[in-house]
């Protein structure tokens, strides 16, 4: 188990970091943070926890006005134009354990994460106060960049702060200027290949899905029940669900179908008799709401990874 809010906070006091707390609803956009905090005076920071091709991880915290181009920082890093790209869902829990929207530098805190690099926005220096996420999106906390990088160096890590918005020459006599904040460890997540991301993948997949299967048929009842939840549980392919909406539903029926299909084995007949249909539709029920918000949040990230390239004078492209 990860740090809860309560345990993070305590450390917080425990560091004798000066800070203040702001509870609200849940929110999963900065937009949406700014109506409950945005009065008040601080810089909003946004977060995006990233992969590359050679799973090394980075979470990146910016201001929310800061224009950031991930092609551009992947250069900087030396990972080429399409290195970085969003991490998988998996990655939220195995590595950050925070669950959706709740990425600040705050959680770098739990063990699972100590080889997580982190790119902190040179800007939150000259801020009287920053808001984050205490590894919960219904909480923000307000804290100057002082006490971060004392709650930073008191988990071993040097607080590094860079400018996001710059754009050097990378090249042969001009070396990637950020080549020495890429991790030098991998982290595995069960479940994820080990090897890089084939290259068809398209580079707007900011969002976290799996790569592995764009669906499962309703008429594949061959495989086992097994291969079938595995096959249920990839995602489709954002770039395709975006491009061709009537395709994603086909495929979304079909993913409903084949996981009925999946749950009606001897086994469960037996098991539960005339409660089988209840036992069913709690199951799609829980898997479909999975599926749902893991959809939003593909669209949510897209475009909000779209407005983090363009920063706020330009509108994410509606997709």
């Amino acid at each position: 188990m990860g740090y809860t809010k309560e345990q993070l906070l305590a450390r917080l006091q425990e560091l004798q970091i000066d800070f203040t707390k702001h509870e609200h609803p849940v929110v999963l956009t900065v937009e949406a943070q700014a109506k409950h905090v945005g009065h008040l005076n601080g810089a909003l920071s946004k977060n995006l926890f990233l992969k590359d091709k050679k799973h090394r991880f980075y979470v990146v915290s910016a201001m929310a006005k800061t224009n950031v181009d991930l092609k551009v920082l992947s250069q900087r890093l030396g990972l080429g134009k399409g290195g970085l790209r969003m991490a998988p869902e998996e990655a939220l829990g195995e590595v950050l354990q925070v669950p959706l929207g709740c990425v600040t530098p705050f959680a770098l805190v739990n063990e699972s994460a100590r080889c997580v690099s982190l790119l902190l926005d040179q800007g939150f220096k000259t801020q009287e106060c920053c808001f984050f996420h205490p590894l919960s999106n219904d909480t923000t906390i307000a804290l100057n960049a002082r006490g971060l990088d004392k709650f930073l160096s008191s988990l071993g890590k040097q607080p590094v702060y860079v400018d996001l918005e710059a754009n050097p020459p990378v090249g042969k006599d001009q070396p990637p200027d950020l080549a020495s904040l890429v991790p030098s460890d991998a982290i595995a997540i069960p479940g994820q290949p080990d090897k890089a991301a084939p290259s068809q993948v398209s580079d707007m997949n900011h969002a976290p899905v799996n790569n592995k299967s764009t669906g499962v048929s309703a008429k594949a009842v061959k495989p086992s029940t097994d291969v079938r939840k595995e096959k249920l549980s990839n995602a489709v392919s954002l770039s395709n669900s975006f491009a061709d909406p009537e395709k994603y539903v086909e495929d979304f029926i079909e993913r409903t179908s084949s996981l009925v299909l999946s749950e009606i084995t001897e086994e469960n007949v037996k098991q539960y008799g005339e409660k089988l249909g209840e036992v069913i539709s709690n199951t799609i029920r829980k898997k479909l709401a999975t599926e749902l918000k893991s959809t939003a949040t593909m669209f949510k990230n897209t475009a909000y990874s779209e407005g983090f390239s363009a920063g706020t004078r330009q509108q994410p492209k509606r997709l």
